[in-house]
């Protein structure tokens, strides 16, 4: 029986979605988890999945074309099938879209497609690529480094560039190959998502006049050839962009790679049963995880710390009894950690709250941790674990401000704050409650080490419901930290202190620890952020009711 697939709402604000390109054509055979489309919304560019099986009968919505969520954008069913009923206006069972809160992937738009009418006004073989949206908060790109340059043969598969977002810095994928015949984005500089960022296409071709029409509205991006014959082709490899094995990229689809984060799963731990050993959604639905899986991230070497100190900057020459300034220009980072924290400062209300926690029990309970082989567990881990316990028993920490509402999360998604050489991320664990000490330890190490490297993806950096800061490590001993918005408290983490503290009445030598908790007091009252401060001082004090 055909079915009817309605443009679907892709974020909780969408109201209506422009097709950027299709990725199937009309006679083509659908399977569950195949890429239809690309849909630009309000947010993003983001691959729209196939939840039916069957063959592709009808595009309502061609590509370059917006329409309302809930129009008719395609009808899959049986080869042949008479749809002329449902093309009137009849019924029949809408197919299944993605909720509000899917996520979007990271690569979804890597070069954008655009209307179809466009493509032929551009000389055959050539393709715009556009400054890609590579999270779902990001406006603009800075080009950090091009690694190719006008002249080169461009494979696809080849990086292009590296492109720093407001999250982190990421490598910039071709899926095209040809020549790179243009660079519209120089090194340094910085552009909205889709200003043209290059063209590629055969050695020798004529494209004067393009960047200029595109830039005038003119010309818009292509990602092949409007022909008929290589429309089959360019979807092919559009949908199995995701299914790249040679640079150790796990071959899945966007919502496997959701469903699979939501539930904590390790798509390397999952055995694909799609196109060329792609993950798709039922593959994901029906693991059963294996009793000696363990985190990736437990192969990891000796672990940096949650903050490190950023490289020393070279030393200057000052002439002596001179003027000397020197200009450092903001790296995209940079902007953005300022336009939010100054943005956080002065919406939230902001008051901290300071307790001190005994740490003997826990210096104790971590050497004995550390004996066993392949473990190592730091202090901060132990702290995140404590809060993840914490945070269940006291919800409304674990909240957001809307506002109509106050949200509470019930699931413990805790953002662990990492220097890097250019500012601050903050990767997240997700579903920590549900984590051993062990595996907060390796993935903490994975993750810092990741974000110092520029390798992680934004998806790693989303969804946090509580954030750590430790800048124990520095010798700090109390700091008060500015609330990683939309989260409605952020714990600061101390060092750990020997010094004289009185015990059953004696005066003996201890070690203390200084936590301060920044609270959004919108959210957050005084005395349910003093409770939730005890809870989390009683299992760092006595680290084996972690186990109850």
């Amino acid at each position: 029986m055909a079915i009817k697939v309605t443009m679907p709402r892709l974020s909780d604000t969408m109201t209506e979605g422009t097709v950027a390109t299709w990725l199937k054509k009309v006679g083509d055979k659908i399977s569950e988890g195949d890429i239809l489309a690309e849909i630009e919304t309000d947010k993003a560019t983001m691959e729209f999945e196939s939840f039916n099986e069957g063959t592709l009968l009808h595009i309502g919505i061609q590509a370059g074309e917006t329409a309302p969520v809930d129009s008719l954008l395609a009808i899959i069913g049986n080869e042949g099938e008479d749809i002329s009923a449902l093309l009137a206006g009849g019924d029949a069972p809408a197919a299944e879209a993605p909720k509000a809160d899917a996520a979007p992937a990271a690569e979804a738009k890597t070069e954008t497609a655009a209307p179809a009418k466009a493509a032929t006004e551009l000389p055959k073989g050539v393709v715009v690529v556009t400054m890609p949206r590579l999270s779902d908060t990001m406006t603009e790109g800075t080009v950090a480094t091009w690694l190719k340059k006008v002249g080169d043969a461009v494979a696809e598969g080849d990086i292009l560039a590296e492109i720093e977002t407001d999250k982190a810095t990421m490598e910039f994928e071709s899926f095209n190959e040809g020549t790179l015949l243009y660079i519209g984005i120089q090194e340094g500089n910085t552009a909205p998502v889709d200003s043209l960022l290059a063209i590629i296409g055969p050695a020798g071709t004529d494209i004067s006049g393009i960047a200029d029409n595109y830039t005038a509205g003119g010309t818009t991006t292509a990602s092949a050839p409007a022909t008929e014959e290589k429309a089959a082709p360019a979807a092919e490899k559009a949908t199995e962009a995701v299914a790249e094995t040679s640079n150790g990229r796990i071959l899945a689809s966007p919502l496997a790679k959701k469903i699979a984060s939501d539930k904590g799963i390790q798509l390397n731990q999952v055995k694909g049963s799609g196109e060329n050993g792609r993950i798709v959604k039922s593959d994901i639905e029906n693991f059963t995880p294996s009793a000696q899986a363990q985190p990736a991230a437990t192969a990891t070497a000796a672990a940096p710390k949650t903050e490190t100190a950023a490289p020393a900057a070279p030393k200057v020459f000052v002439p002596a009894g001179e003027v000397f300034t020197e200009e450092i220009k903001n790296s995209q980072m940079r902007k953005i950690i300022a336009k939010r924290l100054a943005e956080s400062l002065f919406t939230a209300p902001h008051y901290n709250l300071v307790i001190e926690v005994s740490m003997d029990e826990a210096m104790a309970s971590r050497a004995t941790i550390n004996t066993v082989p392949d473990t190592k567990v730091s202090f901060n881990d132990m702290v995140i674990k404590a809060c993840a316990l914490a945070l269940k028993k006291h919800p409304k920490i674990n909240s957001q401000w809307k506002e109509d509402a106050i949200i509470i999360n019930h699931h413990v998604n805790i953002g662990v704050a990492v220097a890097v050489e250019d500012g601050l991320v903050v990767p997240v664990l997700k579903f920590t409650d549900a984590m051993s000490l062990s595996q907060i330890g390796a993935s903490v190490r994975d993750l810092a080490g990741r974000a110092k490297n520029k390798k992680l993806g934004p998806q790693e950096m989303e969804g946090s419901t509580f954030t750590v800061s430790n800048l124990g490590m520095f010798g700090i001993t109390e700091f008060n930290s500015i609330i990683n918005q939309p989260n409605s408290a952020i714990l600061s983490v101390g060092a750990i202190v020997e010094k004289p503290v009185v015990k059953n009445g004696q005066i003996v030598v201890g070690n203390t620890m200084m936590l301060s908790l920044a609270c959004d007091h919108r959210t957050i009252d005084g005395a349910t952020g003093a409770q939730f401060l005890q809870t989390l001082k009683q299992y760092i004090e006595s680290p084996v009711t972690m186990l109850a």
